[in-house]
């Protein structure tokens, strides 16, 4: 609350400083020397907690160590330097209206506090249940300090121009005009008349008039681009100006907000999580769990979605750059060493990340075992059935489950789990699917073969192993095997020989379409030339019958000819 005290009020300290100076510095001075103290004895509170391998480092040493390993501390430091000593030289009677600048330039180190405010704010603003409340006040309480440090440096300026030298100046002549309450009010008000781009105040009349009031009406439009509503307009502007200003500042507010559109998105998805836990009456240590899973998720990797980042990529691009940042994590798995390259490549598409929070199950005895993960960052405890009892600590490398993902036969397990494996605080995890991992070994048999072999040592280095039930497994999975060839190889002669076939068969389609072209082409030149006949006029008169001439019957030879002839004729 200092900082936005300091930040809020620190230029109307010129104007009170006459009046109570004497009072005031000292106070400040015993106040800033405290703060001072209790940042560098405390430098490692809760403004400056970090976690380590996913836990919230609490040692005094460690939380000193990485304060000062930071950027901030330059700035924290500065801020806090007790300028306010300065007061001891710097007399009350110079901080009047005619004497500036004042004793309040002491105190300017103070905004150097602005960044830790807005580390604040942002703490705030994932914390609380009315985030979009929370967002109003402090685009509001933005407003109103930029408005008043505008309105400082117009009087500034007006001081440094002469008061009452021309009209846009602060005129202090007349009782009414001289009071500290009219001073502020009207260089607020000219303020936010400019700022907001209204406008109505009185002319510049000189170069440095100008370049102010130029600068103010770009920093008002840049300011105020993306909380203007282009519905609302200004009567006393035409229409052809309000179309024109209300397109610059939707391009501007454009700009503006695409510039921070993961930020928005990831804070829609988390006031939407908190309206549903306050709409189901979910409890507040839940409800805080959530919330910190959603900072932490933001602190990472800026809740950054990879499958819809890298979507518009092609697949041998998606697969290079999952290769350049996945493949050494990959390597760490026993099961997959001197593996082939085209099988890890494909099995790095596949890797999953997970968060989990401090206290989450990552797996239960007894559970099914269907993924296998491997540890990216963050701390893991395998513990007894009670939840008390650590048996160890898995760190970042550690790879478990990938025995229960290969299903072999003979495991005394049951391709179950065999221990609970809990969250000491957050961890980041990859996980393989057993679905994922058996779609890929189905194009490499020979990998298939080298990981099951790889898999039953493991098992047998804990004795978990039957060595009958896999001998007869495997006996009954080699004629399954030799079974498949087999099909497979009479398949392939059946295809083999239904290509013949087809093939065959488009020969004799083809020979047939070929004379039925010819008949068709017999047809209608016979068509034609009996047409032409018809068209053709008949010679030297003569009328030619159309009916086919009869044939005339052949006389027997003899009677048993006849006889035959008559039989013939008969059939």
């Amino acid at each position: 609350m200092t900082t936005h005290a300091n930040t809020c009020c620190l230029a109307n300290s010129r104007a009170l400083a006459h009046e109570r100076a004497s009072c005031s510095s000292y106070k400040n001075i015993v106040l800033h020397v405290a703060k001072r103290h209790h940042n560098t004895v405390n430098s490692g509170n809760n403004d400056s907690s970090y976690l380590e391998q996913g836990l919230l480092v609490r040692d005094a040493h460690k939380l000193r160590r990485h304060y000062f390993s930071t950027k901030g501390w330059c700035l924290d430091f500065l801020s806090i330097l007790p300028t306010d000593l300065a007061y001891i030289w710097w007399s009350p009677d110079l901080c009047g209206p005619k004497n500036l600048p004042c004793s309040v330039i002491v105190r300017l180190n103070r905004l150097l506090r602005l960044p830790r405010m807005w580390e604040w704010f942002d703490r705030t603003e994932t914390a609380t249940g009315y985030p979009n409340a929370f967002r109003i006040c402090k685009v509001v309480l933005a407003i109103l300090v930029l408005i008043h440090w505008n309105a400082c440096m117009f009087f500034v300026i007006s001081y440094e121009l002469g008061f009452g030298t021309d009209n846009w100046v602060y005129n202090l002549n007349g009782e009414r005009n001289s009071s500290l309450q009219r001073q502020y009010i009207y260089s607020f008000y000219w303020s936010t008349l400019t700022l907001t781009t209204i406008g109505e105040t009185p002319t510049p009349e000189n170069d440095a008039e100008y370049l102010f009031v130029v600068a103010d009406f770009l920093a008002g439009v840049l300011i105020f681009a993306t909380i203007v509503d282009s519905r609302r307009c200004n009567p006393s502007i035409c229409f052809a100006d309000q179309i024109c200003l209300l397109n610059s500042l939707g391009n501007i507010g454009s700009m503006i907000s695409n510039m921070n559109v993961s930020r928005v998105e990831f804070q829609n998805r988390m006031d939407g999580v908190k309206q549903y836990m306050a709409f189901r009456k979910v409890g507040h240590e839940l409800e805080a769990r959530v919330i910190r899973w959603f900072a932490y998720t933001w602190s990472q990797s800026g809740a950054l979605d990879e499958e819809r980042v890298l979507a518009a990529l092609p697949d041998k691009l998606k697969a290079e750059i999952a290769i350049q940042v996945h493949m050494d994590t990959l390597k760490q798995v026993r099961i997959f060493h001197d593996c082939e390259p085209g099988l890890l490549e494909a099995l790095v598409l596949k890797l999953r990340l997970q968060v989990f929070s401090p206290g989450d199950y990552i797996c239960r005895k007894g559970d099914v075992g269907k993924e296998m993960y491997i540890v990216k960052r963050g701390k893991l405890s395998v513990v007894a059935d009670d939840g008390v009892t650590v048996f160890a600590t898995l760190g970042a490398g550690s790879v478990f489950g990938e025995v229960s993902v290969l299903e072999i036969a003979g495991n005394r397990t049951g391709n179950r789990r065999t221990a609970n494996v809990r969250s000491l605080g957050y961890s980041d995890l990859f996980c393989l699917a057993k679905r994922d991992l058996w779609e890929t070994l189905a194009d490499y048999p020979e990998a298939r073969a080298t990981l099951t072999e790889r898999g039953c040592q493991l098992l047998r280095k804990d004795g978990l192993l039957d060595e009958q039930v896999f001998a007869d497994s495997q006996r009954v999975h080699d004629s399954i095997e030799g079974g498949i060839e087999k099909l497979e190889i009479s398949v392939e002669n059946l295809n083999m020989r239904l290509a013949r076939l087809l093939a065959e068969y488009t020969a004799s389609q083809a020979k047939l379409k070929q004379r039925l072209a010819k008949l068709e082409l017999n047809y209608h030149l016979a068509h034609a030339s009996l047409a032409e006949q018809h068209a053709r006029p008949p010679r030297s008169g003569r009328l030619y019958s159309l009916q086919p001439k009869k044939r005339p019957k052949p006389r027997p030879c003899s009677s048993v000819k006849s006889v035959e002839y008559n039989k013939q004729n008969t059939l």
